[in-house]
């Protein structure tokens, strides 16, 4: 159940950044906003995972798989990345170079910020 409200909540955040968008004219507006949310989601998740570790797996499975699984999409990565490059090969090319590049940079960033706030036990080791 968790899961599945935190999902609700996810995609309603992304839906509410790329529908009003739907349909400007330029085409590179709605992939932008798709890579934006899947490099914010891919930093957000890491500081998720490297807060929580294996600790709060409900919370984690509400943030982390819910909250920001449905915030990012890889569906829609995919089918923009070949609409781009059907019409620009190489603006599609650099779609999926930043969207795979920026994604695993963001998710490490973030592991690594998550694991600093990560609450600490009183011999130093993280909890």
């Amino acid at each position: 159940m968790v899961v599945m409200i935190g999902g609700a909540i996810g995609v309603s955040a992304r839906a509410a950044l790329t529908v009003p968008i739907t349909g400007w004219t330029h085409p590179l507006v709605v992939p932008a906003v798709t890579l934006g949310c899947n490099v914010v989601g891919s930093f957000l998740l890491g500081v998720v995972a490297g807060r929580l570790g294996d600790a709060a797996p409900r919370r984690r499975a509400f943030l982390g798989t819910g909250v920001l699984g449905g915030f990012t999409t890889y569906s829609a990565f995919a089918v923009q990345s070949i609409q781009v490059a059907t019409a620009a090969p190489v603006v599609g090319l650099a779609l999926v170079a930043l969207s795979l590049a920026g994604g695993v940079v963001a998710a490490a960033l973030g592991l690594v910020i998550g694991g600093r706030a990560r609450p600490h036990t009183a011999d130093g080791a993280a909890s």
